[in-house]
């Protein structure tokens, strides 16, 4: 069975989290917020992971923003949030592939950076650097840093694996 955002949502319920999307859509674009938080009793929700993006409806028009996981007791959230992204692109969306900026700031924090976005799927598409042909480009995406792909299946095939291993030795499919 193949993981839809139900599913998800599901497998976050059974992990104690909210995972919730917000994708209004305007003008044609969608701007796109994923959250997962934890229920606090008589307080608001605690913010463990978000992703921001937005959308053209074109199948490469899913673009990628900010990823953020914060706080404590965090495993599994990032897993949660992609794979909620990857399901909203194929499930509501034309998008087939997604796009980000793997920022260079510290060389060290960019090469993690692109190795957690290969481990999901994404590829090197073209570096943006101090150019003057890069301008248009890092005005878009806010920064310099390895423009990067991905194929929306693929990413959301990773997750579940992830997720699977995740669920341990029992073999629970997600």
């Amino acid at each position: 069975m193949a993981l839809t955002l139900e599913r998800i949502e599901a497998i976050a319920a059974a992990q104690g989290m909210l995972l919730r999307i917000q994708a209004p859509r305007r003008l044609g674009l969608w701007s796109l917020r994923v959250a997962v938080a934890r229920p606090r009793a008589g307080q608001g929700p605690l913010l463990l992971g978000d992703l921001k993006g937005w959308a053209m409806p074109t199948a490469s028009g899913l673009h990628l923003d900010t990823l953020r996981v914060q706080g404590q007791e965090t495993a599994g959230v990032g897993e949660l949030v992609w794979a909620a992204t990857f399901a909203w692109a194929l499930e509501c969306t034309p998008c087939r592939r997604a796009w980000l900026l793997a920022i260079r700031d510290r060389e060290r924090q960019h090469a993690r950076l692109v190795r957690y976005f290969e481990q999901l799927g994404f590829g090197a598409h073209r570096q943006l650097g101090a150019a003057v042909p890069d301008l248009p480009r890092r005005l878009l995406w806010g920064g310099s840093g390895l423009l990067m792909v991905g194929d929306c299946q693929e990413g959301l095939n990773r997750c579940e694996r992830r997720l699977q291993r995740r669920a341990g030795p029992r073999g629970r499919r997600p």
